[in-house]
């Protein structure tokens, strides 16, 4: 892993780090530390700012360096703390996930070490992942490896020039970019750096013409470096890496395009009934019915029972997402012209629609009582008899 040696002279207006390459595509934007941010279902995070140990190292190489940050998270139950960390050189690392479960707010200490054989100039920071998104301001370092002896250079050698020789090369990552152009690193740049001999390194980027980020690196062979900034409009451009000493040379222009496009709108809820279905209860001449009320997202509904036109029940539901209920008519007495049947009406409304169904129900049946038939009085008299 090799760190670039970029100043934050411009980084505020440019976002400029190499760890922009690694980002593009996510839309992120470091927040500030401790700052705590909540979700939709009231979890907070807030993570610290990453230190190193040593923050600024001077002596001899390899050197193990240690980082850590603090993440607290506000707990209503259980929930997966997941984060990764990000380097100065563009790459991350594995993300990494944690079960925490409980009430009130939990801490929770992250920790790496890197090994480093040659100098360094970089940064690290924390990208939480879940319960919600957040990514740490970044905690800088240095490391300054004393030379071996037969790696310094001699004071005065006639066989070698007045100083190494120097070349450069860049490319966009990515190169063409489609989407919203909003605030987060969304184009970035690599430069790669190379020195015939080991040497300091003065360097500066140059964007569509102007001059937008500064740096100095170690250079032992070669070393990667970048920036990045954030597109606010479409437009084609090209960036460039020029060295500004011990030698100079520019690298290509390494060219790039940016095609702005509105968000998609965020999806309406729409509420809904279906499977409207009447009865009639002949015992007492009653109407009855019941429906399905539906909603595509969270949303307070309230319905409306009719029966010839004439307001009979009503209610309302809160909907916490995409769900449906059935709803009941209780049943109704019918009089008059209603009793020869009609129809019956179920309305729904929620916060972006209104809908209705309607079905019609069967007249009552009369349900008559027959008396009786009424026997002949008995009599005395004989029967008659039958015929000779």
């Amino acid at each position: 892993m090799k760190f670039s040696g970029l100043t934050a002279r411009r980084a505020a207006a440019f976002g400029a780090s190499a760890a922009v390459l690694a980002t593009l595509t996510a839309g992120l934007v470091a927040g500030p530390a401790q700052a705590a941010t909540a979700g939709k279902t009231g979890v907070k995070v807030s993570v610290t700012t990453p230190k190193a140990k040593p923050g600024k190292f001077e002596g001899d190489c390899p050197v193990k360096v240690n980082f850590s940050a603090k993440i607290k998270v506000s707990l209503k139950g259980k929930t997966e703390l997941a984060y990764r960390w990000l380097h100065g050189d563009g790459s991350k690392g594995k993300v990494n996930v944690i079960k925490l479960k409980g009430k009130g707010t939990k801490s929770v200490t992250v920790r790496q070490s890197i090994t480093f054989k040659e100098d360094v100039k970089g940064w690290e920071a924390v990208q939480v992942l879940s319960p919600k998104k957040f990514v740490t301001k970044k905690g800088y370092f240095s490391v300054s490896c004393a030379e071996a002896e037969q790696e310094r250079e001699p004071k005065v050698d006639i066989h070698l020039p007045g100083h190494a020789s120097v070349s450069a090369s860049a490319w966009a990552n990515p190169d063409s970019y489609v989407g919203v152009c909003s605030p987060g690193n969304k184009i970035g740049f690599t430069g790669l750096i190379k020195a015939d001999r080991p040497t300091w390194v003065k360097y500066r980027w140059v964007l569509n013409g102007d001059a937008v980020d500064y740096g100095k690196v170690k250079v032992r062979h070669a070393t990667k470096v970048g920036f990045g900034f954030s597109p606010r409009e479409s437009h084609r451009g090209w960036a460039q890496l020029q060295i500004l000493g011990p030698d100079r040379a520019y690298s290509n222009r390494a060219s790039y395009s940016v095609w702005c496009k509105d968000p998609a709108p965020a999806p309406v809820t729409k509420v809904a009934v279906s499977g409207l279905v009447t009865a009639t209860n002949h015992d007492g001449c009653k109407v009855g019915a019941h429906a399905t009320v539906s909603t595509t997202g969270s949303a307070k509904v309230s319905w409306t029972w009719r029966v010839n036109g004439v307001s009979v029940s009503s209610g309302e539901s809160f909907f916490r997402g995409s769900d449906s209920k059935t709803v009941t008519l209780p049943e109704s007495a019918l009089v008059g012209e209603a009793t020869k049947g009609g129809r019956v009406s179920l309305t729904v409304s929620g916060p972006n629609n209104t809908e209705s169904s309607f079905q019609s129900y069967a007249a009552c049946k009369v349900v008559t009582t027959q008396a009786p038939a009424t026997q002949a009085p008995a009599t005395d008299a004989p029967a008659p008899s039958p015929a000779a």
